[in-house]
């Protein structure tokens, strides 16, 4: 057993200091991504790479996608409601539901925010949707 611990400990400490440094570099991009960047006055904040959510049909058994995957939306309000915001509470989505017409694949995102938060832009506006073909 201490044979299992004791071999190769200098390539084990070097897989583990690899892994960290990995995480951390994964992490700090991540939070980089998901950070508000608040604009002069402090009523307005833009979320940069949001993810874009697909609602469809349950009975829809297509595995849609869209172009791009993520959008940046800038929203406004009080510097007291602003402050306390969450990127989780914007939710960005593009609603399949009705989508009747394969050649209609640009589609409109649409954002829901919390109440005392109003949405101003969303860019872009609307992204492209990829039907995968029926096998």
């Amino acid at each position: 057993m201490r044979d299992l611990l004791i071999k190769d400990l200098g390539w084990k400490l070097f897989s583990l200091f690899l892994a960290v440094a990995i995480w951390l570099t994964v992490h700090r991009i991540l939070e980089e991504s998901y950070s508000p960047v608040i604009h002069a006055g402090g009523s307005t904040l833009t979320y940069g790479n949001l993810p874009v959510f697909i609602e469809a049909s349950a009975s829809d058994v297509h595995l849609y996608h869209v172009t791009p995957t993520a959008v940046s939306v800038t929203v406004g309000g009080s510097p007291d409601a602003i402050a306390v915001l969450r990127a989780d509470e914007v939710r960005a989505t593009v609603d399949l539901t009705d989508l009747k017409n394969p050649e209609d694949l640009q589609r409109r995102v649409e954002v829901s925010v919390p109440s005392g938060i109003t949405l101003i832009k969303v860019d872009p506006e609307s992204v492209r949707v990829i039907v995968p073909p029926k096998h």
